[in-house]
């Protein structure tokens, strides 16, 4: 992996914050071990968290204090930490009118499936979060590989479309 004294800062963005985008936020802070940090917000926040989310991201060794479903207005103004990258995790927001962004970063869009919308009991619940966990758990260690401090701006771009257009997750097995 390269090595870098610089931390990344990505913020996830979903309709609602309380689930894929909530997953996102917290993989890219574990999987990131210092060079992300990972920040997430919506566009109409539902005020809670998934409780299958948290549960997921604790299986998989994640921390979750901290974890709230917030608006992307806490990401915009003088006094917001500005991003390096902004990542929509869902086509509702990625089809909305995002607010400028303090500084200059590059956005992108990885389409996660919904797990909330999942049918079929509590099984086919916790399958669903963990297959959409290992989606975006795979995104982000492809994301870690790639020489960012060494890319502009167009190249990591064009990097984050590609890492989107593989969908195929690799295993993520819970940390213990």
């Amino acid at each position: 992996m390269p090595t870098s004294n610089r931390t990344w800062r990505v913020l996830f963005l979903c309709t609602h914050n309380s689930a894929r985008s909530i997953l996102a936020e917290a993989l890219a802070t574990h999987l990131g071990q210092g060079r992300l940090q990972g920040y997430s917000a919506g566009s109409q926040p539902s005020g809670t968290v998934n409780p299958h989310a948290l549960a997921t991201l604790q299986r998989l060794g994640c921390r979750v204090d901290g974890l709230r479903s917030k608006s992307w207005e806490e990401f915009i103004g003088p006094d917001a930490v500005p991003m390096d990258l902004v990542i929509t995790v869902c086509d509702n927001a990625a089809h909305e009118i995002c607010p400028v962004w303090p500084g200059t970063p590059v956005p992108t869009h990885w389409a996660c499936p919904d797990p909330t919308s999942t049918r079929g009991g509590a099984h086919a619940t916790a399958r669903a979060f963990q297959q959409t966990a290992e989606l975006i758990a795979d995104r982000i260690q492809r994301l870690l590989v790639l020489p960012l401090d060494a890319m502009d701006a167009a190249a990591i771009g064009i990097a984050l479309a590609a890492i989107a257009q593989d969908t195929r997750p690799a295993a993520l097995e819970p940390v213990t």
